[in-house]
């Protein structure tokens, strides 16, 4: 009868639908695998020369300026905690990963020159619930220490991170442009191609990011809406 046919195409229509939604939760569920292993490896991958500057650094302050080479220790533990630590979260609070910049800023000034202007500013609220990528912000860091600077020439570099109201993070560099070779091996973390993958990992339609070179001068500015992005992932995992 009709009213059969119905119930045996509905009962069909029902296990299809069941069957679609297990195979597409198996789905997302590897596609979340697969990129969580990606973001590890990307984070795996900060530059080492860095770490071997700063030791030699410290190494060097020590016979001239103690206070100054005690104080850079605590920075590098600070800094290494992070790394080791830190690193393993989706998402710290944005001041964690304020500070954790501050000091790698400051081990990077031990190395600077008299001719090299670094300055840097820091806005948000200390008090505030926005999270963010641990070691988001670190190649593009390394990027203008690198390329930002001239061994004999007046030099700058200008670091900035400021929280916008309504849960933007916006990060922004400008620095005196002396593009390494090929062959420099100081390295500039995971390099700008790799930052674009991370981003794209985990904040998909949720970042700006745009670099300009104009009179010698490189800029990169990168916005990231984090309420946008706590946004989306509460509605995947629901």
């Amino acid at each position: 009868s009709t009213s059969l046919l119905m119930m045996m195409g509905l009962s069909v229509a029902l296990k299809m639908t069941v069957r679609w939604l297990q195979v597409e939760n198996e789905r997302k569920e590897l596609a979340k695998a697969k990129s969580e292993a990606e973001l590890q490896n990307l984070k795996n991958q900060i530059n080492p020369h860095f770490l071997l500057n700063t030791l030699n650094n410290i190494y060097a302050l020590i016979e001239f300026n103690p206070p100054k080479a005690q104080q850079a220790v605590m920075d590098l533990s600070k800094l290494l905690r992070h790394l080791l630590y830190d690193n393993n979260q989706a998402f710290v609070p944005l001041k964690q990963e304020a500070d954790f910049m501050r000091n790698y800023i400051e081990l990077m000034r031990i190395r600077l020159a008299d001719h090299v202007k670094l300055t840097t500013r820091f806005d948000y609220s200390e008090t505030g619930n926005t999270l963010i990528s641990p070691l988001i912000f670190i190649s593009l860091m390394e990027n203008a220490f690198k390329h930002g600077i001239s061994g004999e020439l007046d030099s700058f570099i200008d670091i900035s991170l400021k929280e916008h109201p309504d849960g933007k993070v916006e990060f922004v560099t400008r620095n005196s442009y002396f593009p390494k070779s090929g062959s420099d091996k100081s390295g500039s973390g995971i390099g700008l191609d790799l930052v674009k993958r991370k981003l794209e990992l985990l904040y998909p339609d949720s970042y700006l990011w745009h670099t300009t070179v104009e009179n010698d001068v490189y800029s990169t500015v990168l916005v990231i809406d984090t309420k946008k992005q706590q946004d989306d992932t509460e509605l995947l995992d629901r």
